[in-house]
């Protein structure tokens, strides 16, 4: 990890896409890497991934935003659907002068980086997925963590966030009441209206129907201790997506900011290592794994409904 004294700072801004103004930061990095766009979980706002900026290589560039109606990016007039978000962050992207990235999500923007790699695949270089899902089909979490987040409560009582962090979250914030502390107190909401709009974005949407279609190098990264996603959910994202690979760390939802040096050191092998010959490519081969993906997790999802009934 850099140390402190050497560790590249960020640069924060406001710009203005296609009428919305977004809070934008940037941290520079040497020039020879391609640069890594984050996508933030439900109503954070970006400081929230700092641990995880500090523990990259400082020659990695660094961009993060706030989402409209989060941290200092202010609500639109009307909710965006994921595929509205990523025609934003693509002309984001433009205005910045960026031509492809790399891709981080975690949890909710998660979902949105699924979303912008299979819309943009060619603004899309490789894709990392943290504690996320596929969306109105996954498994859920327990009902009783559910309920608690279905509200900007958390965000806007930091005690109540410090209270709930170790249940909703699980992982070292349930045993180290200072890392609970420290994220209620680093998390910020934008606004209430731009958290409802943020779930009502994300009403219905899933990527199972065209997961098997991302063709980008894909690194998935999910805690054992996740309450809020269960590591199933993982599981059968690594089973859809074609070229994948899991890596599953001993941590919860918030593992992308509690385990960063862990998570830091895998997200840059994964970056760095070369890409197969057949990746990307149409083969027969690739194919016929994808079908069989698809039809374990069709099995999967009809066993699991059964079960529901």
């Amino acid at each position: 990890m850099p140390s402190e004294t050497t560790r590249p700072q960020a640069e924060t801004r406001i710009i203005t896409v296609s009428g919305q103004r977004l809070r934008v930061a940037i941290r520079s990095g040497d020039g020879t890497r391609t640069p890594l766009l984050l996508m933030n979980g439900i109503g954070v706002n970006l400081e929230v991934l700092q641990p995880f900026v500090d523990a990259l290589a400082p020659a990695i560039e660094v961009i993060r935003f706030d989402v409209p109606g989060t941290g200092g990016s202010p609500a639109p007039r009307i909710p965006y659907r994921f595929s509205a978000l990523a025609r934003l962050v693509t002309k984001m992207l433009d205005q910045l002068g960026y031509q492809q990235v790399d891709v981080l999500g975690v949890s909710w923007g998660g979902a949105l980086a699924q979303q912008f790699a299979f819309q943009y695949p060619t603004r899309c270089r490789r894709l990392i997925l943290v504690s996320t899902g596929t969306g109105a089909l996954m498994v859920p979490g327990r009902p009783s963590v559910l309920a608690k987040i279905a509200t900007p409560r958390r965000y806007q009582d930091p005690a109540y966030m410090a209270q709930i962090a170790g249940e909703i979250y699980g992982g070292k914030v349930s045993t180290q009441p200072r890392l609970a502390h420290d994220f209620a107190h680093t998390a910020r909401l934008g606004s209430a209206l731009g958290f409802f709009y943020q779930l009502l974005g994300a009403a219905g949407w899933t990527s199972i129907p065209w997961l098997s279609k991302i063709r980008q190098p894909t690194l998935i990264l999910h805690g054992d201790e996740d309450p809020l996603v269960p590591l199933v959910n993982a599981k059968i994202m690594h089973r859809l997506i074609p070229h994948s690979k899991l890596y599953i760390f001993h941590d919860g939802h918030l593992g992308l900011a509690t385990s960063a040096p862990e998570l830091a050191q895998v997200v840059e092998q994964f970056l760095t290592a070369p890409v197969s010959s057949s990746t990307g490519s149409d083969d027969l081969e690739v194919e016929k794994r994808v079908q069989g993906r698809w039809a374990a997790a069709k099995k999967f999802f009809r066993t699991l409904l059964k079960k529901l009934k």
